[in-house]
């Protein structure tokens, strides 16, 4: 089946594996995330019913890792101890190529009720997650995200 012809509502549904996490600031500088690292390991689950879970973990959590990064930015949820992990419902916008999730649990307390948007695309069975956000010293980054689907 050819994933660029179907809608991004269809071939979203699935298990997904990270294969990587990169945050750029504006002037394309590698900006890694101190909370989860710059090599997380991460499931993504969305099903045919509109629910998802997400869960991030860093991948050596044996360093010292902050026991919660605060980040004010809106498109962030809150790390605590290299892990994060969050679970709702979601909405795709076939024509804007959007996914709204909005957060019914969360690991942080605070991160439960947002709403998060995210542009998505899926080519060649490769889902990108990209969004602007805010680091925790305040540059403006890019996130990019990339999954496989699993088998």
């Amino acid at each position: 089946m050819n994933e660029d012809r179907v809608p991004l509502s269809k071939a979203l549904v699935g298990t997904w594996m990270l294969l990587s996490r990169e945050d750029r600031t504006r002037e394309g500088r590698l900006h890694p995330d101190p909370g989860l690292g710059s090599d997380p390991i991460a499931i993504l689950i969305y099903d045919g019913a509109g629910n998802f879970a997400a869960q991030f973990m860093k991948r050596d959590r044996s360093a010292s890792t902050p026991a919660a990064v605060r980040s004010e930015a809106p498109n962030n949820s809150r790390a605590q101890g290299g892990y994060d992990a969050y679970f709702g419902t979601y909405a795709v916008d076939d024509r804007q190529g959007t996914v709204t999730q909005r957060l019914a649990g969360a690991l942080s307390q605070e991160n439960v009720g947002m709403v998060l948007t995210r542009t998505m695309t899926i080519e060649n069975g490769e889902l990108t997650i990209r969004l602007g956000t805010t680091a925790l010293d305040g540059a403006s980054i890019v996130r990019t995200l990339r999954w496989r689907k699993a088998a």
